[in-house]
């Protein structure tokens, strides 16, 4: 007895039969979006959709405008900053010299005991 099941080696949505039960796809269009580095983005987008004003670069992150000879900038990301440098926002030195001094009289104070 060969057994079997009747849908062997397709997959669903696939081929001819998928179309039609999905029905036609909404007119589409394509918008121009370049980067600073001078990349091309084609994305599309339904006919009645709202276009937005940039679209990331999917090449290298960038954010892309419509406007080729006039790219948007790059956004400026500031740098990684440590614990120490948060602090030192904080603290001049000299709040710093006052905090090390107590710290340093309190333990003196503690072995002293």
């Amino acid at each position: 007895m060969v057994g079997g099941n009747a849908i062997r080696g397709t997959r669903v949505g696939a081929g001819p039969s998928g179309e039609s039960e999905r029905g036609e796809s909404a007119p589409r269009r394509r918008i121009s979006y370049w980067c600073a580095n001078g990349h091309e983005a084609q994305p599309s987008f339904s006919m009645d959709a709202e276009i937005p004003e940039e679209w990331d670069c999917p090449r290298c992150g960038l954010p892309g405008g419509q406007d080729e000879q006039n790219p948007p900038a790059a956004p400026r990301t500031e740098p990684y900053k440590t614990h120490l440098a948060y602090v030192k926002e904080r603290r001049s030195d000299a709040d710093g010299e006052a905090i090390l001094a107590e710290a340093l009289e309190r333990l003196r104070q503690r072995r002293e005991i």
